[in-house]
C-alpha cells in the first residue's frame, strides 16, 4: 500500500520510516513532485493535519496522511500548543523557541508537559483520525544533541533523559508520535486485510 505523506519535514519523514518499516511504502511531497507549503491556519492540531492531508489527497487523488504536533505545557495553560513550530515567530527556529518557552517557565515549579499529535488519513476518500500522546516534564536547561524542536529540553515519563540524549529507537519506544503511528498502522494492517 502506497501513501503519501504530506510534509516537507525530513526529521518526521526519518522517524516515520523507522517506525513503518517495509509494511507500507511512504511516498514524500518531495518524491510525489509537490512543492507546497501547506499552511496551518486552524487552532487545532484535529482541524490542522486534517487540512494537510485533504489538500495533498485532492492534488494528487492517492491515498494520504499527515500530522499535526505540540508540546502542551500545562503552567503555560497549553502552550505553545498548536503553534510550537512558530512558537517565537515565523522563522520556524527551535533554538528561538526553546529560549522562549524557557524564559516563560522561569520560577514555575510545574514542568509537566505533554507531547500530542494527531494523524489524519484520507483513505479512499474517507478520514480518519489517531492520536498518540507522550507526557513529560520541561528540563531547566537543553541536554543532547540528537532530534529536534523541543527534544533537548523534554524528558519522557518514565525516562531520565532528554529526548535529544536518545537514539532513534529509544525515542519511539515513549514518542507520542510512534502512538499515533502504531494505531494508524493497526488501521491499515486491518483495512489491508479486509480488502
Amino acid at each position: 500500500m502506497k501513501l503519501v505523506f504530506a510534509t516537507n519535514n525530513d526529521n518526521k519523514i526519518k522517524e516515520i520510516r523507522s517506525m513503518l518499516g517495509n509494511v507500507f511504502e511512504i511516498i514524500t511531497l518531495q518524491e510525489a513532485g509537490i512543492d507546497i507549503d501547506i499552511p496551518e491556519p486552524h487552532d487545532t492540531l484535529e482541524a490542522n493535519a486534517r487540512e494537510k492531508s485533504e489538500t495533498i489527497y485532492k492534488m494528487t487523488g492517492q491515498n494520504s496522511f499527515s500530522e499535526d504536533t505540540g508540546l502542551e505545557v500545562f503552567a503555560l495553560n497549553g502552550a505553545p500548543g498548536v503553534l510550537s513550530a512558530r512558537y517565537a515567530g515565523e522563522q520556524k527556529s527551535a533554538d528561538d523557541n526553546i529560549a522562549k518557552m524557557l524564559q516563560e517557565l522561569q520560577g514555575q515549579t510545574n514542568r509537566s508537559a505533554q507531547f500530542r499529535t494527531v494523524i489524519s488519513l484520507i483513505l479512499n476518500g474517507t478520514e480518519h483520525q489517531f492520536e498518540g500522546i507522550c507526557p513529560g516534564n520541561i528540563l531547566l536547561e537543553r541536554k543532547g544533541s540528537k532530534g529536534f524542536g523541543y527534544d533537548p529540553v523534554f524528558v519522557p515519563e518514565g525516562a531520565t533523559r532528554s529526548f535529544a540524549e536518545m537514539e532513534l529507537t529509544e525515542k519511539n519506544q515513549y514518542s507520542h508520535r510512534a502512538r499515533a503511528f502504531a494505531k494508524l498502522v493497526a488501521f491499515l494492517q486491518s483495512a489491508k486485510s479486509e480488502a
